[in-house]
Order: C-alpha cells, then structure tokens, then sequence
C-alpha cells in the first residue's frame, strides 16, 4: 500500500521547536494550497511583517497582544482566530505578553517547512 498523504503533529512540539530557534516563524507543513507553522514574537517585541500574498488564519495559543489592519486594532488572546485576506496590511501592536500563533497560510505562505 501506498502512503496516503496525510500527516499528523504535536502541537506542543511544534511550539517547543518554534520557541527554541532564533527565527520568529516556524514552518512545519508545506503542500501546494497550504502552509502552517507558528508564529512567536516576545512580549514588547516590534512585529516587522508585512501584507501577504495569501489569505491566513491566525489562532492564538498563548499570549495577549492588538492586531492593527486597515486602521482597526482588535484584541487577542489565548483561544483568538483571525481571519485575514491577502494584500491586507497588518501586524501585531501593543505585545502584552509572549505570543505563540498558529498560522494557516491558503496557498503555501513562507517556504522552509521542516516537515
């Protein structure tokens, strides 16, 4: 039998590992209509990212934070999902504490999956 594609993950893994690298991105699946990974940025920390060219998903697992786009601040925290289109500008502001995403990209986001 042949494999069937499909993958599963621990997410708190996935965070540890995400948490433990220098980048703020961590990818860990890639396939052609999609892209996950978590986003970490430290409390306080500037949010440098800028409007993509793929809709997301943001799930917030810890942490509390605004996210700012088209002139709106809406607050986040543990248990938030935000949708947000493409070519949409938006960045995390006002980081209380600690923040770990998860993110859904729908056509592939970031490249650099390690899984």
């Amino acid at each position: 039998m042949g494999t069937t594609g499909w993958k599963d993950f621990d997410l708190a893994k996935m965070v540890e590992r995400a948490e433990n690298q220098a980048a703020p991105y961590f990818e860990f699946l890639r396939v052609p209509q999609l892209s996950c990974g978590i986003y970490t940025l430290s409390a306080g920390a500037a949010d440098t990212q800028s409007a993509h060219d793929e809709d997301e998903v943001y799930f917030v697992l810890r942490g509390r934070a605004k996210m700012e786009f088209d002139g709106d601040k809406k607050e986040l925290g543990p248990g938030s999902i935000l949708y947000v289109p493409a070519d949409t500008d938006h960045a995390f502001v006002e980081i209380e504490e600690d923040l770990s995403l998860l993110v859904f990209f729908g056509s592939g986001g970031p490249s650099g999956a390690q899984i």
